[in-house]
Formats: C-alpha cells, structure tokens, sequence
C-alpha cells in the first residue's frame, strides 16, 4: 500500500470514529453497539458487504470447566498440568464450547445451542404460558426462560429429573405386585335376637287372668317355671270330659287327653289330672323354653282372648349382628367369610365370628345389603340394638395387578399412573383401574408385574409431562439459514 493510501485510511477510520462518537452522546448507545456501528460504517465507505464481515467474538467467561491440550488434541485434565515438553494446558471457561464431539463442516445453522454436553432446543416461558424462544431472555417478571434439552424432548411427555431434584421433591417408586386383591370392608351393625330361639306365649282358648307371678322385663326365667294363672271355661270343660273319660275307660279317655293337649295345657298339667281324677280350676301358663322376658302383657284380673299374646321370651345365649354392607362391597363376601366385631359400649374388646347368611334384597333408599354374624352372648353383655361396627375382609384367590392407591391420578375420565423409565427419566401411562383395597389398586390393563411406578410426587410428574408435551405441539421458531 502506497503512503498515500494509508494516509487516506487514517483519515477515514478517524471521520468514523468522531461520527460515532456524536452519534453515540445523542442515542446512548454502549461501548459495544458503538464499535459494531463504527464497523458498519466504515464497511460502508469502503464498499464491503457488512453481513460478510465477521461478528465480534465475546470474550470467554465463567468458572474454568476443564483444561485442554495445547494443540487441540483429544487430550483433558480436570486439573492444571503440563505437556511432555513442558508446555501448560489451555483453561477453558463456562461460557465456550465444551463438546467433545467434531462439529461437521458445512453444517447448516439451528436454533440448537451446546451447554456442556447437552444441546438446548430452545426456551420455554418459566411460568408455563405458550411461549418459546431460540436465545436465553427474560419474562416481564424478569425470570429466565428455561431452557429445554434434546434429550428431554426426544419423547413428547417424557420428563428427566436430575438426582437432587428427585430427593428435593420426595420422589418415591415403587414395584406392580402380581397378588390377591384383598378388600377389608366397613359396615355399621346393630345386634338383633336370633328369630329362631324367640317364643310368644300365647292361650288357645279364652281365659282370664288371675295370677301373675314376679316376672317382668328383663327376667331371666327357666324352662317349665310357672308365668301365670288362668281360669279358662273351656279348659275347664274339657278337664272335666277327661277325668269322666278316665273314670269310664282308657279307650275314651285318649280324645279327651288330646283335647287338652290342643288347648295348650302344659303335658305336666295333663298327666297330673291323670293321677288325682280330678279336673283343675285354675291352669298354669307355663315358660316353654329358658330365657329373658322381653315383653309382658299379662296384667291380673284381665280377660285374654285366644291368640293373644301375654309374653315374649327369647333366648339371649346367641345373637346375630346385622351389617349393612354397601352395594358395591357384596361381590367378594361369601358365607363364612370372617368378622371382626367391636361395639362402642365395650371398647377394650373385640369380638370374632363369621357370616352365616347374606340377605336377598337390596334396601331401595340405602342401597346396602344387611348380612348377618352369630355371636356368642353367655354372659348377656350384648344387648339387643346395640350398635356394632363390621369388619370384614372381601377377597379373590386369583392373583392381579395392583399398586399403591396413591399412584394413580384419576380425572375422572382418565386414570394415569407415571412410569419410571430409570436413569432419571419418567412417563405417564394412561390404565384401566379395578377394585380398590387396603390401600392398593387392580390394574386391568396399562402396566404389567414388575413395572416400577411413581409413587409420591405424581400430580408434579404429570404437569411437567403435559407441560412438555404442550411446547412440544407448539412451531418450532424459524431458523436461519
């Protein structure tokens, strides 16, 4: 180059630098947009294209990752060292390039940028909204844009949660289990007398009453002991027929006898009529079986017309307990499925027995079913309509599917559980859900026996796997050619 030429150099490079530097008080522009505008220029002057020109290198910056061998060969060192010949290993910073692998020369230009050895796709908004970016920037709450990995993005609903955000956030997993459902089932019960060991005591003929012995409610009687006096005209008439029967002839005397007999005189009576020949006044009402008097209606002097009762005895030795089981909680109960039994009113015990009947009607308003236990009651501590609480277990022997109930997002129309994929990456999967018990669920179909599951933590899984496969249906920004 000639002197005049560079003299002329000098003097243009001077003009553009007084230009800027006006340009620069009135705009406030910085100290790197005035050299970029100052290259334009002068590019401008000499006739270059700008876009040919190279762009500024920013200079490196960060924490030093590793160290490089001076002549760019395949050799690192985490810590400073030296060359064989005694020459040191290059520092390189954070903000450089720190893939191993070759760029290919050619390569068209993506929005893919390089950050240790994952590639970043792109950005997406930090609080969930519709919005992506190729670069790092900020919201207008002034939080970064997250950034999203290529090996995040290569399954659309997939998530990858590094080691310390998975402690962080209480992650737990847990294994499908191949085994039989067991269903425990709770039911309120109330403590009835068993109809078969209840006897009302009633007259077959019309008598009056005229004795009452010392017996009310709650009186524990014997079978055979005496309840009450009567005085029954017919009763008296056919006594009568039979000691005149008897007096005449045996052959006659046996119609007689079974007259009586209908008329509900106690055998006792009869066959003491039999040995004294002689007809009674009054007749005694007797206890057919041993038990608590439940109910009395016999009041002296009163006139009972046939069929009426005058007492109820029930025998308290064994009662049932009347569960209502729900509607939805029959199909695995079956006759002599085990109970256990505890009443408020004896805390500190609990009572064992099995179900001997299951009723055939469906209550219309409740929609349960009532099943009945039997329990023991020597001592007569369990009283009738006592309260109860049931508990009963309902179970098949066929083995099936089944995890935690807490596994499972249920929607409503949708069940999901999240499957761990390992190596800190995880998906949702969408199941058919069974029955549920003891705190596990039947899975019908979606995941198999040893499948390991997401146990805790699932509904933040499942926002970050939908959140992941929304941006991943969202269009891409241009890239550059």
């Amino acid at each position: 180059m000639s002197a005049y030429s560079k003299f002329l150099m000098v003097g243009i490079i001077g003009g553009a630098t007084g230009w800027a530097g006006l340009a620069a008080g009135g705009k406030g522009w910085t100290p790197a947009s005035l050299g970029n505008e100052a290259q334009m220029f002068i590019a401008a002057l000499i006739g270059t294209d700008a876009k040919a020109m190279p762009a500024p290198i920013p200079p490196a910056s960060g924490p030093v990752i590793y160290y490089r061998h001076p002549d760019d060969t395949p050799a690192w060192s985490t810590s400073p060292i030296n060359t064989k010949d005694g020459r040191a290993y290059i520092a390189v910073l954070a903000s450089e390039d720190v893939s191993f692998e070759p760029v290919a020369q050619g390569s068209k230009a993506t929005m893919a940028t390089v950050e240790g050895e994952r590639t970043i796709l792109y950005y997406r908004h930090p609080m969930g909204l519709p919005d992506t970016s190729p670069v790092p920037k900020k919201d207008s709450m002034n939080m970064d844009y997250l950034p999203v990995y290529a090996d995040e993005a290569s399954d659309v609903g997939t998530v990858s949660i590094s080691p310390g955000k998975l402690q962080r956030t209480g992650v737990r997993t847990s294994l499908a289990v191949m085994a039989p459902m067991i269903m425990p089932v709770r039911a309120p019960g109330i403590v009835e007398l068993d109809d078969r060991k209840v006897s009302v005591i009633s007259l077959r003929a019309d008598a009056f009453v005229e004795q009452v012995e010392d017996v009310t409610i709650g009186t524990t009687v014997i079978a055979g002991a005496p309840l009450a006096m009567l005085y029954s005209p017919e009763i008296a008439a056919a006594a009568a027929l039979y000691v005149s029967d008897l007096r005449s002839g045996e052959g006659r005397a046996k119609g007689s006898r079974q007259r009586l007999a209908n008329l509900g005189v106690p055998p006792s009576v009869i066959e003491g009529i039999s040995a004294d020949k002689s007809p009674p006044v009054n007749t005694p009402l007797i206890a057919p079986l041993s038990g608590v008097v439940m109910e009395r209606m016999a009041v002296q002097g009163m006139m009972s017309p046939a069929g009426a009762p005058l007492f109820r005895i029930a025998d308290t030795s064994v009662v049932w307990v009347m569960a209502e089981v729900s509607e939805s909680s029959l199909a695995g109960l079956t006759r002599g499925t085990p109970a256990t039994i505890t009443f408020r009113a004896l805390p500190a015990e609990t009572f064992h027995g099995t179900i001997n009947e299951i009723y055939p009607a469906v209550d219309m308003q409740t929609r349960t079913a009532r099943v009945r236990i039997e329990l023991p009651n020597k001592d007569g501590r369990l009283l009738v309509n006592m309260f109860a609480e049931v508990e009963m277990v309902s179970g098949d022997a066929a083995p099936v599917v089944q995890v935690p109930i807490t596994a499972v997002i249920d929607t409503g129309d949708r069940q999901v559980v999240i499957r761990d994929m390992g190596e800190g990456r995880f998906a949702p999967q969408d199941v058919v859900i069974g029955r549920l018990g003891n705190g596990m669920v039947e899975i019908r179909e979606g995941i198999a026996s040893g499948d390991s599951i997401v146990t805790t933590s699932t509904f933040l899984i499942d926002a970050e796997s939908n959140l992941n496969a929304a941006l991943a249906a969202l269009v891409a920004p241009e890239t550059t050619e």
